[in-house]
């Protein structure tokens, strides 16, 4: 089991998305209820403790804030198992993936932990950061997350606010405010999956069983079934035509060849499928018209015929409509 490698990038995907949620928060400075100054507040990944370092090492400390302060930074703090939110590990749901199907299993939960911190010279500026994050937690907040590329997998992510936690730090005497911080925790519910697995869908089922009662001899029986397409999908009527204009109603058709037909074959013309009845003769064919739920129409000469094979089969998708080849056998 260990060893198959897999990375989906979700705890990257985890961090990239709640970083980006702080990433439009701004201060303003008014005077007279005039804006005069705008400043987007710096976001940076990183501890709390790196640039309290960074502001302590400044021997000026009356230096303009706005080239340092005020500031927002985060940091993946922890990372825990969640069993409020396991479902069972042998849950499976299969995605499509082009002409394959791509197994995947129930993801394990687990919940991110995270620090974020404002750091602001003055105790407006850190109220004013705070108020335009507040509301948004209620406590929690949904983000949609693209969790595994390969198929298009999305999730809805739970971000919840735990606790929000206020202190000013002075330096000298309490007339001189040197630094106001705010420290908030998060948790991030997020879902951790594992490797996936292709393969081709399922094109046949079988099944035996014994029918019968007490009274009855017991008889077996066995039911196969597999899809086969209504219309062409591979377009392989190259060079085979209609030789005439054919009105809706007619069920002879003039054809370039009628020896590559087969009595039982159904061809496609236009958007209409008719099935073959008879060969008359080397250039015409007689037709069953407007089968598999198609419209009868007319059709100009030249019109390309395409014939249904099993190829066409082959290229079936889920989404695709179908129908069912049916063989039932009784032994005994």
């Amino acid at each position: 089991m260990l060893g198959d490698y897999t990375y989906n990038k979700v705890i990257r995907k985890c961090v990239i998305a709640f970083g980006t949620l702080f990433n439009g928060i701004e201060v303003r400075k008014e005077t007279g209820g005039t804006t005069y100054q705008k400043m987007k507040v710096p976001l940076a990944y990183g501890p709390k403790q790196k640039f309290l370092a960074r502001l302590e090492g400044q021997p000026e400390l009356n230096k303009k804030v706005a080239i340092t302060l005020p500031r927002i930074s985060f940091e993946l703090s922890g990372i825990s198992y969640d069993s409020s939110r396991k479902l069972s590990p042998i849950t499976a749901d299969y995605k499509k993936d082009g002409k394959s199907a791509r197994k995947i299993y129930t993801p394990v939960p687990y919940n991110l932990d995270f620090s974020l911190s404002i750091l602001s010279k003055t105790n407006d500026e850190a109220l004013e950061i705070i108020e335009q994050i507040v509301p948004v937690f209620q406590p929690g907040y949904s983000v949609s997350i693209k969790i595994i590329d390969d198929i298009n997998e999305y999730r809805d992510i739970p971000i919840i606010l735990n606790s929000i936690n206020y202190a000013d730090e002075y330096e000298g005497n309490f007339d001189q405010r040197k630094l106001t911080t705010i420290d908030c925790t998060f948790t991030v519910k997020a879902y951790i999956f594992g490797p996936t697995q292709t393969g081709k869908p399922i094109k046949k089922a079988k099944v035996h069983y014994d029918t019968g009662t007490p009274a009855a001899p017991v008889r077996r029986m066995t039911y196969q079934v597999e899809p086969t397409a209504l219309r062409d999908k591979d377009n392989d009527g190259a060079g085979l035509t209609l030789t005439a204009q054919v009105n809706k109603s007619v069920a002879t058709l003039p054809v370039t060849d009628s020896t590559v037909f087969n009595i039982g074959d159904y061809i496609e013309i236009n958007n209409e499928v008719m099935k073959v009845k008879t060969k008359p003769d080397g250039v015409s064919i007689t037709v069953h018209r407007g089968q598999n739920a198609t419209t009868q129409s007319a059709h100009a000469s030249g019109a390309v015929i395409d014939i249904i094979t099993t190829a066409d089969t082959e290229l079936l998708e889920s989404d695709d409509d179908f129908g069912f080849n049916e063989m039932t056998s009784f032994y005994g």
